[in-house]
């Protein structure tokens, strides 16, 4: 699998940042109304990450929640964590994450 430049995926990505450590990948910090939107949101990135077996890095408190996508078996960004973070804005702009 081919890697993806952090900064070129980042183009099409607005929302998402580089987050700046040892590897490459990309990060969006979203915010939800209160810990069961943040946790629904959460649990429908979790069924589209275990159909297409890509699960992404995230940590939740309470509204917030904080997602990494990386490709460890290819070592950075790759097409996979695009549509993943496509995919995530698309769940999160439903759900209103911001």
């Amino acid at each position: 699998m081919q890697t993806i430049d952090v900064a070129e995926a980042l183009k099409a990505l607005p929302k998402w940042r580089d987050p700046a450590g040892d590897r490459p990948a990309i990060q969006r910090d979203l915010k939800f109304a209160d810990f069961n939107a943040a946790f629904g949101f959460m649990t429908r990135v979790a069924l589209l990450a275990d159909k297409v077996d890509h699960h992404p890095e995230w940590s939740n408190v309470y509204n917030r929640v904080e997602v990494l996508l990386t490709t460890h078996d290819a070592g950075g960004v790759t097409q996979r964590d695009l549509d993943m973070a496509r995919f995530i804005d698309e769940a999160a702009a439903a759900m209103g994450g911001e």
